[in-house]
């Protein structure tokens, strides 16, 4: 078993463009005096991080580094959410997820996959310099406007899905496992990739591709009705990633898993600051520090109430609270019997012929 690493933070939801969370060292400071060990960089974001030279230049590598290490943080990951959505974006998303992407390649879809793509193979070798063994994104959406089956669909549509996602897909899974990382899918609604079931059809039609991996986040399990800690079960093996973020989800009479185009406020599933939802995370950093889970607990806040940087402070230390270190003995060692053959063989009543 090993010990899970953290408190860290997702820094896209704070980044913005007043001091302190306008430049990395302000974020790195602000971070560390919440009390987090460690950071999540969004690799969109350009006043965190300049992707590009991250990936050609170590010296500059070094520096993002040098600058966390100035506050004791360490870098737990690259995170690319918005331009692995737009690797694989059906059409009727084009217009609002065009902000996405630069203006440069804004309005036209294929220019726009080609620049998503690119960023991704950026991403890979940036995280190689930067020393890390894992990156976080999102599948896309091929499939998502036809995920309840009204029209049916067409013989064969969710096939083609998935087999075009993965065609876009492989050669970017290629260039990480050229670099070491393993890529992480962050399983959410809207994505292709929302469930267990969907990665398992994913993975298949990348040949089980060993760079294809899980980013698991608990919050978009509860508001799905799946049973999170049972997933964890299911796919362990493949969890490199963890989000730490909180939901609820108490549909009434009126409004359930859908949301009625409400706000999030009236939503009867929302996101949550750590500890407000429902989550068991006792359970969720039991089950995976069993699985010998080696990564962060990351934070990533998402709250439709609670101020921000009470939802960070208070973050922080309850990840803090849940992290299980482990023993490195038996609880009941005191009182154990050491390895006796003899005394093994009288207990279980074998006085015959000797063992060959």
């Amino acid at each position: 078993m090993k010990t899970i690493k953290g408190p860290a933070v997702f820094l896209a939801q704070f980044a913005g463009d007043d001091a302190p969370f306008n430049s990395l060292a302000g974020m790195a400071g602000w971070a560390a005096e919440k009390g987090f060990k460690g950071v999540e960089i969004p690799s969109w974001d350009s006043r965190l991080i300049d992707l590009r030279k991250a990936a050609e230049s170590q010296t500059y590598a070094d520096e993002i580094l040098g600058v966390l290490a100035e506050h004791e943080l360490a870098l737990t990951d690259l995170a690319s959410h918005l331009q692995g959505q737009l690797v694989a974006l059906h059409p009727a998303f084009d217009l609002p997820a065009d902000s996405f992407a630069p203006e440069s390649v804004r309005n036209d879809p294929h220019v726009r996959q080609q620049w998503a793509t690119e960023q991704l193979y950026l991403a890979a070798r940036a995280s190689r310099r930067l020393g890390l063994t894992k990156h976080v994104t999102f599948s896309g959406t091929l499939l998502w406007p036809y995920l309840y089956p009204y029209p049916q669909w067409p013989e064969g549509l969710i096939d083609e899905g998935f087999s075009e996602l993965a065609r876009r897909w492989i050669p970017i899974l290629n260039a990480f496992d050229e670099q070491g990382i393993d890529l992480c899918y962050e399983i959410h609604p809207t994505e292709d990739l929302h469930d267990g079931v969907t990665f398992e059809r994913f993975l298949e039609k990348t040949h089980n591709h060993p760079r294809c991996n899980i980013m698991y986040d608990p919050s978009h399990l509860v508001l799905q009705g799946i049973d999170y800690l049972s997933y964890i079960d299911h796919y362990h093996q493949h969890i490199k990633a963890f989000h730490v973020k909180d939901a609820e989800f108490r549909p009434n009479g009126k409004t359930g898993a859908y949301g009625g185009y409400q706000p999030w406020t009236s939503r009867a599933g929302r996101f949550r600051s750590p500890g407000d939802g429902q989550t068991d995370f006792g359970g969720i950093f039991s089950k995976l520090t069993g699985y010998g889970f080696e990564g962060w607990a990351v934070l990533e806040w998402e709250c439709c109430f609670k101020n921000p940087e009470d939802g960070a402070r208070e973050g922080a230390q309850f990840i803090s609270d849940h992290i299980i270190r482990v023993t490195d003995k038996s609880f009941d060692d005191f009182c154990k019997s050491y390895a006796d053959r003899s005394l093994n063989r009288k207990i279980l009543g074998i006085t015959g012929a000797k063992d060959e």
